[in-house]
C-alpha cells in the first residue's frame, strides 16, 4: 500500500505562525513555564573535562553531550565521575555520520565496529543515546524542499515518489533513496544487539543528507527496526526547510529520544534560507515547546550552535524551556 505524505502545512500558514508568535518572543524570562506537564534539561555538545563542565555548571546547563566518541571505558568512566561530582551529566555521545550505504563492504563493518566502540563508551559515560546518522545520498537531481509529495509503501519504507506528477527525473534519486534505507537498516539492525547490552540507545539523526525528509517518512523508518533501542535524534532546526518542527515533532512522538537545537531562518518567501542562532530564525519556540509537551517529551535539549557567549546560550534555552 502506498503512503502519500504532504507537508502538515504549507509555507505560508508556517510564517504566518512564525509572526503570530512574535509577541510571546518578548514575554519577560520565565512567565509562561507554569502549566508544561514534562521537564527539560540544558546541555550542550563538548569533551568532558572539568575545566569545561565546571564553566557549563555555572553557566546555568544541566549536562552535555560528549563528542568524543572513540574513549576508552576508564577514560568515560573518569568523566563520568567528574560531571557527577558537579551535579552535572554526561547524557549523549555523539557518533555522527556512517557509511552505512556505502558499495564498500569492509567501509560499512569498519563504521560498524566503530559504533559499537561508542555505544561501550556511552555506557562508561552513564549516558542512554549515541546519535547517528546512518548515511547521506549525493544523487541528483532532488526535488525542492518545498516541492517534495513524498509516497512510501508501509511494508517497505520504500519510496514510490517524491513529487506529484512526472517523477522520472528523479527516478535515481529515488532508486538511492531506497538502496540507502535497506542498507542502513541492514548495518543499524547488526546494532541492536551491542545497544542493548550496553543499555544505550541508538538515535538516529537524518542532517541535510537528502534522505527521509518529509516527517512520515523518517518516522517510518525508525519505527521499522521494532526496537526500543532504536529511536530518533531530533534536530529542531535542521528540518525547517521541509516542514514546520512541530510538524516533525507529533510525526515521531514517543520515538524521540533526544533533540537538539537550532535555528533556521526561511528566506521571505519560505523557500530556503540559513542556519541562524536559536530564537533568531523562523522556529516558532512557544509552538514547539507545547508540542514537546503534548507528546510528552521529557528530556534534553543541547544546543548544536557556537558564536555566543555561555550565558547567552543558557538564557536563550531557558527561555525556549519556559515555553516564550
Amino acid at each position: 500500500m502506498n503512503r502519500s505524505v504532504a507537508s502538515a502545512c504549507n509555507r505560508r500558514d508556517f510564517l504566518a505562525a512564525a509572526a503570530a508568535g512574535a509577541a510571546a518572543l518578548a514575554l519577560p524570562r520565565g512567565a509562561g513555564a507554569a502549566g508544561f506537564k514534562t521537564t527539560l534539561k540544558k546541555s550542550m555538545i563538548g569533551s568532558p573535562t572539568e575545566e569545561l563542565l565546571t564553566a557549563w555548571k555555572a553557566a546555568g546547563f544541566d549536562g552535555i553531550e560528549s563528542k568524543d566518541r572513540a574513549a576508552t571505558p576508564e577514560a568515560a568512566a573518569a568523566a563520568r565521575k567528574i560531571a557527577e561530582s558537579m551535579g552535572m551529566r554526561i547524557h549523549s555521545v555523539l557518533f555522527g555520520w556512517a557509511s552505512f550505504n556505502s558499495d564498500d563492504a569492509a567501509a560499512v563493518d569498519r563504521d560498524v565496529t566503530a559504533m559499537e566502540t561508542t555505544l561501550r563508551a556511552a555506557q562508561a559515560y552513564g549516558a542512554d543515546a549515541v546519535l547517528l546518522v546512518p548515511c547521506r545520498t549525493g544523487v541528483k537531481p532532488i526535488p525542492e524542499p518545498w516541492d517534495f509529495r513524498i509516497a512510501f509503501d508501509d511494508k517497505t519504507g520504500h519510496v514510490t515518489r517524491v513529487v506529484e506528477g512526472d517523477n522520472a527525473p528523479f527516478q535515481p534519486y529515488i532508486e538511492a533513496q531506497n538502496q540507502a534505507t535497506d542498507r542502513s537498516r541492514r548495518a543499524v539492525e547488526r546494532l541492536i544487539p551491542a545497544a542493548e547490552k550496553a543499555g544505550v540507545v541508538i538515535a538516529l539523526e537524518n542532517v541535510w543528507n537528502n534522505l527521509w525528509v518529509q516527517p512520515a517518512l523518517f518516522a517510518h523508518f525508525v519505527a521499522s527496526f521494532q526496537s526500543r533501542w532504536v529511536r530518533a535524534y531530533f534536530d529542531i532546526g535542521n528540518h525547517v526547510k521541509y516542514a514546520p518542527p512541530e510538524a516533525w515533532l507529533r510525526a515521531l512522538g514517543p520515538q524521540i529520544a533526544k533533540c537538539h537545537i537550532k535555528d533556521f531562518q526561511l528566506n521571505p518567501d519560505g523557500h530556503g534560507g540559513k542556519f541562524v542562532h536559536p530564537r533568531d530564525g523562523s522556529v516558532n519556540w512557544p509552538v514547539v515547546r507545547k508540542t514537546l509537551d503534548d507528546i510528552g517529551y521529557n528530556g534534553w535539549l543541547t544546543i548544536e550552535d557556537n558564536g555566543l557567549s555561555l550565558e547567552e546560550f543558557s538564557q536563550r534555552l531557558d527561555l525556549i524551556v519556559a515555553g516564550q
